[in-house]
């Protein structure tokens, strides 16, 4: 029980309480009449002192666990090409320590746990494929001589060398059709030998693309001749012999030489002076198909170029008028480091205007 005392004016109403004689306030009086329950002094109860004395209740453990089932799973870091390698493996790839960048995950990664086999409980339901994958009966090629080079070379310029591509197409009816003119003179001329003379005279006009990068000295430097690599399929792997000095030769003297290289190439009777000074690379992968590839530069050089697939298609033509054309497509990969986008258009558009128009290609005859 209590009662009221007044105040005094401008004071505090305050109350004495008849059972204990203390002065309460307002706040713990609305408290009594609201609960119908005394102030109490604040105790231990019994599952406070269970946590003090480290004797847990059992709702105290459940809530544990139930935290522990709850906590978010560990973040993986990987691309959604290596997830994908890894569900059709049957990997759970939250169980892969990534050994990429920031620990993220690459495929390596996920083919080295598939067959380490480290558990058989940490992979998916669908176990079994990956199972099937890693004991099959397999056969095993050396990495030697000449594909040993190539792997090592590739490597060496993909690492080192900040690749960009650039796509193009060419309308090269008109070429074709002189080709076939010159054929009924007796005149077989490759294509490829005019696509060389065509890069011949669009280096010398955009000489950054024939040239080399010296690193140590910070040097970009300007070759004055133009020896021009051309990829040749062998049975051992591409090689690149060099057609020397190519910008002083006619087309005629280019398929020539070209032809000779070419099948030693494929007899494996190139020597090192075959290969050697070349300046810049060609590849015509056009006979093999393909629409469109990015062709790794041949190191030390600054650029390379390829010729896909010869496609009919209906093309825009004077006046507007619809006809069926031979549209090649083109990949022109070039070192970022010496030269920029604006550049390598100019360039590819210089070459594409030679090979439009070949008969422009005599007026650069040497």
């Amino acid at each position: 029980m209590v009662a009221e005392i007044p105040a005094p004016a401008g004071g505090t109403i305050q109350f004495i309480h008849f059972d204990t004689g203390n002065t309460v306030s307002v706040g713990e009086v609305l408290m009594e009449i609201n609960t119908g329950e005394e102030k109490k002094e604040p105790s231990y109860t019994e599952e406070s002192k269970q946590v003090e004395t480290g004797v847990s209740s059992n709702k105290t453990e459940t809530s544990k666990n139930t935290a522990a089932v709850s906590s978010p799973p560990r973040r993986i870091r990987a691309a959604p090409h290596t997830r994908r390698i890894a569900r059709e493996m049957g990997v759970n790839i939250e169980k892969i320590d990534g050994t990429g960048p920031s620990g993220r995950v690459i495929d390596d990664d996920v083919y080295r746990f598939a067959q380490g086999g480290d558990s058989v409980n940490d992979t998916f339901p669908d176990s079994d494929a990956a199972v099937n994958s890693t004991s099959q009966e397999k056969e095993s090629v050396p990495l030697t001589g000449v594909r040993k080079q190539i792997a090592k070379k590739m490597s060496d310029s993909w690492n080192t060398i900040p690749h960009v591509t650039h796509f193009d197409e060419a309308d090269i009816t008109n070429l074709l059709n002189f080709r076939d003119e010159l054929k009924q003179s007796d005149e077989t001329i490759s294509v490829t030998s005019f696509f060389i003379k065509a890069i011949v005279i669009s280096l010398q006009d955009y000489k950054v693309f024939n040239a080399r990068l010296d690193e140590e000295n910070e040097m970009i430097e300007l070759f004055k001749s133009c020896h021009i690599g051309f990829a040749a399929d062998t049975k051992e792997g591409v090689m690149v012999p060099a057609i020397q000095n190519a910008d002083k030769k006619t087309i005629k003297t280019i398929n020539k030489e070209m032809k000779a290289l070419t099948e030693k190439a494929q007899e494996g009777n190139l020597s090192p002076s075959d290969m050697k000074n070349s300046t810049f690379t060609v590849n015509n992968v056009g006979p093999l198909g393909g629409t469109a590839a990015t062709p790794i530069i041949n190191k030390p050089h600054t650029g390379i170029i390829s010729f896909h697939k010869t496609k009919k298609k209906p093309a825009v033509i004077e006046n507007d008028e619809i006809a069926i054309r031979s549209i090649m497509t083109i990949s022109f990969s070039f070192d970022h480091r010496v030269a920029d986008g604006a550049r390598a258009i100019e360039f590819i558009n210089r070459f594409i205007d030679l090979i439009e128009n070949p008969k422009k290609l005599f007026l650069e005859l040497a």
